[in-house]
This record gives C-alpha cells, structure tokens and sequence, in this order.
C-alpha cells in the first residue's frame, strides 16, 4: 500500500490502515474516523515488569505491579445498589508456595470476560485490606500472551471500552506503528524549540507514546505533545491579538470638564488603588487609535462596575456610545438601575457627545414593542449615550449611531462571535472592547482561555465592605436543622432579607412529599425551590414572613417583578436557584442560605456568598449538606468555608475540576480540542509556550520561514480553537 502524503496522512480514514471492520469498531467506541483521532488516543499510563513485586511481599496502601495466573473466579451481587462484583482470585511464580491475592472488579463486564482461570495477566493498583486479606480494588491489567511475557517492554494501558479492551486497542495501534515516519508525520514545530527542551520529533514522540522503549521516554514524549497544543493555541492567539491590534479605532481621550470628571467629583467615596491603577490602565487603552482588547477581572463586590461606567463615561465624552452586554436580564436590570442611581442628573438627556448628561438604555428580548421601538431610536439617533442589555443588542435591528465601546459582563457566558458580533455594528472603525468577570481565573487560565486580551486585576475590596461569615451546617444533626431556620427568622426579625438557594426548581409529587412531611432527605435527593417555599410556607414561624421563589421557569416579567419586590424590601425571603449567581445587589440581604451546598462548585458558592454583605452591613452564608464530615465534597466547603480570597479559591476550583468543564469543551475523542494539555498540571509548560511564542513572532518573516507552522496554527484557529474559545 502506498501511503497518503504527508499532510494527508492524519486525515486518513482508518479503513485504510485497519480495514472496514475494525474502522467501524473504533468510531463506534470512541467517534474515531481518521488515523490521527486514533493516534491521538494515548495511553493513560504504562506498567513494565521491572515493576514487578511479588505477591508475598506486597506493601499495604501502595501502588504495585503483579503478573500473576487467574486460579479461581467468582461473581456475587451487591446489596447496596444494583450490580455486580467480580472477583478473580491469582497466583504468581515469584512467592513461594503459591500465594494468592484477590481482584475486586465493580460491574466487572469486561474483566469478566477476559480474565478467564489460566489467564496470566499484569495488574496494576493500590494494595487494599479486605475481610482479613490484601486485594487490589479496580486493578488496571494487561491480557499478556507469550509474545508479551517474553517482551521486557512497558505495556500501554489505554482508555478502554467494554467491546474495545486494552488488548484490542494494542491490537488495532500495531497495524499502525509501521507507517509511521518522518515523511507521514513532518515536524512543524521550529527546530531550535524542540533543542531548547529536548523534545524528540513529531514521528519519534508518537512511536515513544504507543510502544516506548522505556517509561521514562514515554513522558517526555506526553510532555512534548502537551507543549504542541499550547504552543498552537498561544500562537493562535497571539496572532489574533496582533491582527486586532493592527485593526483601527477611534481614539477616545479624557476630556476635562466634562461626564467623566463631573462624576468623580460627586463620588460620596475614594476611590481604592486598585480601582484608580486600572481605571488608568482603560484610559489610556481608549485614548489609542487601535482597539482596546482588556479583561477586568476582581473579587466579588471589588467594585468592577464603577471601573467600567467611568470608562463609559470617557468614551461618551469623546462622542462615542456605549453597548454593556450582561448575560441576564435580572442583572441587566440591575445594571440600569444602579448605573442610572450613580450618575443622577448626569444620566439625563442632554444634548450627545457635549457633556451635559446623556441618555441610557435598557433592551432585553422581553421588552414591549413601544419601549423597543423608543430604544432603538434612541440608540441610532445618537440621542442614548449607554445601551444595556442582553443578548437582544446582538440584532440586525440594533443600530448605533458611533459604537466606541462594548463592556461584556461575565465573560464565560459569551462566546468571541457573541463578541465579534456587537463590535462589527460600530462600522469601519471598530470599538473598544472591556470585559469583565467576577470569577477570579489562575494566570494559567487566563492565558489560555483569554490569550488575546490584556488582563487587569482589582484585588482590593473597597473600604466599608462588611465581612462575611461563612459556616457549614450538617444537617442529619436535628439541633442544626432547627437553628437553620431560627437563623432565617432573626435576620428577618432585624428588618434584614434572607436568600435560600436551591440546587433545582421542582420535585416530583412523590419527593416532594417525602421532603415536605419529614424534612429526612433520602439518597441521592436534593431540595428544589418548589419544595423549600412549601417548607416554610408551612411553618408557624414563617407565617409573617413574606417569601417569594424565584427561578428560569418564570417569566422574564415575572422575575423582574420579584426581583423589584426584593430590592424595595418588599420580600422578607428569596428562595431561588442560582439566577441570583451574578450581579445582584440588594445592600439590605444579610443572609445567604445554600441548600445542598455539595452541589455547586467552588467559584459558584464564592459567587453566592458575595450576594450578602454588599452593604455597611455584615453578612453570613450557611451551606448545608447531608453528607458526612469526612466526605470529599464536604472538604471542598471546608476549603470555602476556611478563606475569602476569590484568587486561592480559584486555585482550588481549578485543581478539583474536570479539565473538559474548565475548557468548555469534550475530552474524549475526535471532539476534544485539547489532548494531551492540561491546564492543572501543564502550567509551566503553558507559560513556556507563551514566552516561545512571544520569541517566534520577534523573528523577522517568521511567517515565510515556518509555513508548516503557519497552516497547522491557521487550522487549529479555524476549526478546534474556534470551537474552544465560542464556549468560553
């Protein structure tokens, strides 16, 4: 067979190499179609024989190797849960006297067919005790057949499927191994990169990755494909950077005497250093020819929007307007509302780009015909200076005057196009772009997922903030649950409002009835909002307390009805879900109730906690969970319960999450944008790659001396970042 050409040779149906059968096979397990989906299919880790221990001396609590024969199997039902436990019982050459050790398999379908009695096979795991005897609980193993017996190499274990087992997958890799080479597979990346860290070359990383010589050569070959992708993607990046940065704009200095100034001066507070230091950073962005590209990012309640209004504000004196993008219309909403508060009179109509009070905007998709009709005209007269709103500012009917800045609240909502799309209304100058997020983000992060923006950071909260308490409650403790709710009436009881969060909207009658006649969660339920407004809605306590539910099942009317109501005071009780995540600020709620707090994740619970406490006011946020003090979750409140410090629990959330939740993207198969790179333990290499890259685009022509480079990056930009960067 001749092989395909170089560049084609990745793209290749598998058919080509492994026939129809085992093509389909493959796609059906995995979604792979091409030879390079199926190269990418790394193993997950290696085991050798000189790992080898026998089992007589078998270390308790360690990691082990064994090659042993299956002597005796057995397979029994589990009483907690449906399913089943397969256990193989194996002996091995090494220890005298033929001792045995025990493999536990949980729903064991697969190891139930391969680890027959005769089976020599090689496992791999950590030395459990169990009903007085050592077993390994979940063992990784490898079938081993004579050839492998005999062969002193490591053995890959891959990803495996109950109809694709390690051993096939090895199979099906064997027929590939051969038509790797140089020719298939050139090197793109630059030479003197791969000599500064010693990487091997692309054909020699894939051959060390699928049958390597040693472990050892087998992860620096991991480590050289995770420095491609972050190499690709920062590159990707950069040149997007620097396309937008050749791109023109309207320049929009600070003009004395006008909007900008008059509002600082009737700031009732000072200004904190962090607020000052970026306000400046933003004004001399605006004040270029070229547009601005900048994220803003601060702890809850360090007071971003006061940061992004004073950039408004300069932009409108230049004569420009202004788009604030939020990605709700409760907090839409809020944002008009505020921002109209803060400037008084200065957000009156006066006549635009003169500085005598400009005209504000609120369009969201729910808006009625005549307020929509109103907007819009305000908006392309030039008449409306700041236009805020949701997604509804995206439409073709949504027309500006002169566009000069786009501010995108909470950042992760929106996608680029979502971003692209506003700045293209501003016609051929493009307009500055600020956006911003209340959730602190690891540099690491911030470089890869916001690569082609520069980054601004207040860390300071602003004087006069209360602290915030925050307290995990179990509740299988009875006193507890009591006090819970005795906490609820006392804070009401001081004329202050309470927020319960729930993890779900409703129930089924069914569990609804459990919850509401006992209040003794079963396993696996959690309390919905529904639910907790019939709680107590029936207790005699609450009978004076006005409480009101909130949630996306409501209409966007209706949620702003209630969401009014709860600002005026009118609301003693808000039992929502977590529509109340982002934005919301009503000085007044000093308690933050969340309910199944084992439910959410770090930086959700840190942005819960920040709705309380935004006032003169000191706030308390009590998570409760049914679960036991020593449970994983349970550590995770602990570590929130423990620091207020919005950056080190970012830190945490990024150490426990699932890479594919923090890329936004599916790691697994030909969907995964992101292979080998992980943002949790690649962060040196991540930051490697920038300052290579930072280098390359120094290199005069580097476009025409690297052209391989070029079409791999302008690939990657097109097709895997695209998708990668629009879902985050």
């Amino acid at each position: 067979m001749t092989d395909p050409s170089p560049v084609l040779f990745e793209e290749s149906e598998l058919a080509m190499y492994l026939g129809n059968k085992n093509a389909q096979a493959l796609e059906k397990a995995f979604g792979y179609k091409t030879v390079g989906d199926f190269l990418w299919h790394f193993p997950r880790r290696y085991v050798e024989v000189g790992e080898l221990t026998p089992i007589a001396e078998l270390p308790f609590d360690e990691h082990v190797t064994v090659v042993a024969q299956v002597v005796n199997v057995s397979q029994r039902q589990m009483h907690s849960r449906r399913g089943f436990i397969f256990e193989v019982t194996v002996s091995d050459e090494l220890s005298s006297g033929g001792q045995e050790l025990k493999m536990t398999f949980f729903n064991g379908y697969q190891a139930r067919t391969d680890l027959t009695v005769g089976t020599i096979a090689m496992f791999s795991g950590k030395v459990g005790w169990y009903q007085d005897h050592l077993q390994l609980s979940q063992p990784d193993y490898a079938v081993l057949d004579e050839a492998s017996q005999a062969d002193p190499r490591p053995i890959p274990i891959y990803p495996a499927s109950a109809k694709m087992p390690n051993k096939r997958i090895r199979d099906l890799m064997g027929l590939l191994i051969p038509h790797l080479s140089e020719d298939n597979l050139p090197e793109f990346l630059p030479e003197e990169i791969l000599r500064s860290h010693r990487y091997p070359e692309r054909h020699r990383a894939f051959l060390e990755r699928h049958v390597p010589r040693e472990i050892k050569k087998a992860y620096i070959a991991r480590q050289r494909f995770a420095f491609e992708e972050a190499f690709i993607l920062q590159l990707s990046l950069a040149e997007r950077s620097r396309q937008l940065g050749t791109q023109q704009a309207i320049a929009r200095p600070r003009i004395a005497g006008r909007l900008a100034e008059k509002f600082d001066n009737q700031l009732p507070f000072e200004l904190t250093e962090d607020q000052l230091q970026v306000g400046e950073q933003i004004s001399s962005d605006l004040a270029q020819a070229h547009p601005m590209h900048r994220l803003l990012q601060g702890e809850v309640g360090s007071g971003k929007t006061i940061v992004a209004l004073r950039a408004i504000l300069q932009v409108i004196d230049a004569g420009g307007q202004a788009a604030l993008l939020a990605p709700t219309e409760v907090l839409a909403a809020q944002h008009f509302s505020s921002i109209k508060k803060m400037l008084g009179k200065l957000g009156e109509p006066g006549l635009f780009g003169e500085g005598e009070g400009t005209g504000i905007a609120l369009l969201t998709g729910s808006a009625k015909t005549a307020q929509r009709r109103e907007a819009l005209l305000g908006i392309a007269s030039g008449e409306t200076g700041l236009i805020i709103g949701t997604h509804a500012l995206l439409s073709d009917q949504v027309q500006f005057a002169e566009l000069g800045l786009v501010v995108v609240d909470e950042q992760h909502r929106f996608g680029v196009e979502q971003r692209d799309a506003l700045r293209a209304k501003s016609g051929a100058a493009l307009p500055h772009t600020l956006v911003m997020t209340a959730t602190p983000i690891p540099r690491t992060v911030a470089m890869t997922v916001f690569g082609d923006l520069d980054t601004s950071t207040i860390k300071r909260l602003p004087a006069g903030r209360a602290p915030i308490q925050t307290h995990i409650v179990p509740m299988q403790l009875a006193g507890y649950r009591d006090r819970l709710f005795s906490r609820i009436t006392e804070e009401v009881s001081k004329g202050h409002q309470v927020y319960v969060v729930c993890p779900r909207i409703t129930d089924t009658a069914a569990e609804q009835g459990v919850l509401l006649s006992t209040y003794e969660e079963p396993s696996g339920q959690t309390m919905s909002v529904e639910a907790m407004t019939e709680l107590l809605a029936g207790m005699p306590e609450f009978a004076s307390i006005h409480t009101e539910a909130l949630h996306s099942q409501l209409d966007s009317a209706q949620k702003q009805d209630v969401m009014d109501s709860f600002a005026r005071g009118e609301i003693d009780v808000l039992v929502s879900t977590t529509v109340i995540e982002v934005g919301v600020d009503v000085h007044n709620a000093t308690l933050m109730v969340i309910m199944d707090a084992e439910r959410f994740g770090i930086s959700q619970l840190h942005q819960l906690r920040g709705r309380v406490g935004r006032g003169g006011l000191p706030g308390t946020c009590l998570m409760t969970t049914w679960l036991d003090a020593d449970h994983p979750s349970v550590t995770r409140l602990k570590t929130i319960e423990s620091t207020m410090d919005g950056f080190e629990l970012a830190e945490a959330d990024l150490a426990e999450r699932r890479e594919g939740n923090i890329l936004g993207v599916q790691q697994s198969g030909s969907q995964s944008s992101l292979k080998e790179l992980s943002i949790i333990k690649d962060r040196s290499l991540i930051e490697q790659s920038r300052s290579n890259v930072d280098v390359l685009m120094k290199v005069p022509h580097w476009h025409e001396k690297y052209p391989r480079l070029v079409q791999i990056a302008g690939a990657w930009a097109d097709e895997s970042t695209k998708e990668f960067l629009n879902k985050n």
